[in-house]
């Protein structure tokens, strides 16, 4: 059996195919982030999960695509994780932004990742070349789910968010200040849990408010993140993730602004990660 997970901070998702690339179960565990998780609070996630558990045994190869798997240091950590779960199984650990590549392209461009945190990369049609290491939800992350999370906080608590919406947004969060700073500070996944704010910005009417925040963060994204490779006038920009899938409108308008061609935009690089392996299993085979 072949595992391949697409693993963000908030959840993994999983594809068990069997050796002539039939799938034979998905599922999904918590995110698997080792920026931000311990080894034992990996192993306890992966071990949760029933179905993966099930099959441990049998798994011969595990393709993990990870966010927080962008050094060394933490792909060793994880791969050493897996190894000591899957002990029959041959462990492949990459950064996610190889699951965002295969998922959307085999031609040159400029892949980017729009979800819980945020990356871009350059692949010429063989290489992944990420030439900014992505340093996390404190210090980059610009339009990531994260980014928006603590944007809208900070404008609900400085008065900038107009009244009506303020209203809503303390109807539907919890805004007490010691809550926000114990789940940032001292609980798990601070970043995925500042992620769950920017669902606000998408579950109501958008309005020009919602908009000129969106801007802000995606702008400062092309700016960051794409616009820095010269290759950005040549190669369609593919995204990937939820916050790219659900502010699509905005992308393309400060596209435009830039002269820069937009080619696929998905939310779940997963679907095109199960095409990716089912070929290279048919050529192993051949």
């Amino acid at each position: 059996m072949i595992l391949i997970s697409d693993g963000g901070s908030t959840k993994a998702d999983w594809i068990c195919l069997d050796k002539a690339g039939n799938q034979v179960f998905k599922t999904r565990t918590n995110g698997l982030n080792p920026e931000i998780l311990n080894a034992d609070s990996v192993l306890a996630r992966i071990q949760e999960n029933k179905e993966i558990a099930s099959c441990k045994d049998q798994v011969t190869h595990v393709y993990f695509y990870g966010a927080g798997c962008g050094t060394a240091r933490l792909t060793t950590l994880l791969k050493s994780i897996f190894e000591s779960f899957f002990i029959n199984a041959e462990v492949v650990i990459k950064e996610d932004t190889y699951a965002a590549v295969y998922a959307v392209t085999t031609k040159p461009g400029i892949v980017c990742i729009l979800g819980t945190g945020s990356n871009s990369c350059y692949f010429d049609g063989e290489n992944v070349d990420v030439r900014v290491p992505s340093l996390g939800y404190i210090l980059m992350d610009e339009a990531s789910g994260n980014h928006f999370g603590k944007e809208l906080i900070r404008d609900y608590y400085f008065g900038i968010m107009p009244k009506e919406i303020a209203n809503l947004f303390q109807q539907q969060f919890n805004l007490d200040a010691d809550t926000i700073k114990k789940n940032i500070y001292k609980e798990e996944n601070p970043n995925a849990y500042l992620a769950n704010f920017a669902e606000f910005l998408f579950k109501n009417d958008r309005t020009e408010y919602f908009n000129e925040v969106l801007r802000k963060g995606i702008n400062e994204f092309f700016n960051k993140r794409i616009l820095q490779y010269s290759e950005s006038a040549n190669v369609p920009v593919h995204f990937v993730g939820s916050i790219a899938f659900f502010a699509k409108d905005i992308i393309l308008e400060i596209a435009n602004k830039n002269n820069v061609e937009i080619g696929q935009v998905i939310r779940r690089p997963i679907d095109g990660l199960i095409e990716y392996h089912r070929e290279k299993l048919k050529l192993e085979q051949i």
